[in-house]
């Protein structure tokens, strides 16, 4: 979406996405997120419970973390590690340098990078922006910002499903191009099932869906 075939980034369309993204959170923050989400709660069902399990980023993060030490171990057999320096001393630095130089060509290693990104920066703006998650409009008919704040109950923006799903599932579609299409449409469910499970407003799944996209 903000890449040229040749993987330039298209500044101008990404500037104008930013702008026209933060326009649609502060308007729903102030007008429709209250409607969209009792609207989309309607929604809710068993599955999405699922989905917060098995579409937790930490989870995905230790999966393909694993992926890319088994693609390391493999590259290893067919070229061993390196771990001596021009001196012949051991060196974790050699080590670290010829582990890096094998996975950094991994698809694997793509989606890794993009979910550690996206979960370290999202984990860093919801403390900052310390928003109420809708359990309090629910229960108290409270909402509101309450920065900085550590809390689950106040790290409601943005959605780290989302956040983490779309920088993930958009760097498949990326690497795959053939299966775009259904790694864009999961993205995007994952993230509509994070206001109909009752977890975050619906422009907390915006700004993390554009966040992720961006990562």
């Amino acid at each position: 979406m903000f890449l040229t075939k040749d993987n330039n980034v298209k500044w101008g369309k990404l500037a104008i996405a930013f702008i026209v993204t933060i326009a649609l959170v502060l308007l729903g923050v102030f007008w429709y997120d209250k409607p969209l989400y009792l609207f989309m709660r309607n929604f809710n069902c068993g599955l999405w419970n699922i989905f917060d399990v098995v579409f937790d980023g930490e989870l995905w993060v230790a999966l393909i973390a694993t992926c890319v030490l088994i693609f390391y171990v493999k590259k290893s057999i067919h070229e061993k590690p390196k771990f001596r320096d021009a001196k012949n001393k051991f060196s974790i630095w050699v080590f670290v340098k010829d582990a890096f130089n094998k996975i950094k060509t991994s698809n694997v290693f793509f989606v890794l990078c993009s979910l550690l990104v996206a979960g370290g920066l999202v984990k860093i703006l919801k403390i900052f922006i310390g928003r109420a998650r809708p359990i309090f409009f629910e229960s108290l008919n409270m909402t509101g910002f309450f920065p900085p704040s550590t809390e689950w109950a106040f790290n409601s923006m943005p959605s780290g499903h989302a956040t983490e799903m779309f920088a993930m599932l958009v760097m498949v579609g990326l690497l795959v191009p053939k299966i775009k299409i259904y790694t864009w449409t999961l993205a995007i469910i994952i993230g509509a099932s994070r206001v109909m499970y009752g977890a975050h407003w619906p422009t907390d799944v915006l700004l993390g869906a554009f966040i992720g996209m961006v990562v």
